[in-house]
């Protein structure tokens, strides 16, 4: 996988929609996540910043 800089996280109830981007900004992948994938995922990813916005059914 490429290197990172920030990863977007979108969190609903049941999947999560993961979005990397480079360090210019350009796309490195996207990514629909189970919730049991999500920290297995995050994990394995270099030290990067991590943002996570909620949707209106996230609990």
């Amino acid at each position: 996988m490429e290197e990172v800089s920030i990863i977007g996280i979108d969190l609903a109830k049941r999947s999560f929609q993961v979005h990397g981007a480079r360090a210019d900004g350009s796309v490195a992948f996207r990514r629909k996540l189970s919730c049991g994938r999500l920290l297995k995922f995050l994990a394995s990813q270099p030290e990067c910043t991590v943002a996570m916005e909620a949707c209106a059914s996230m609990h």
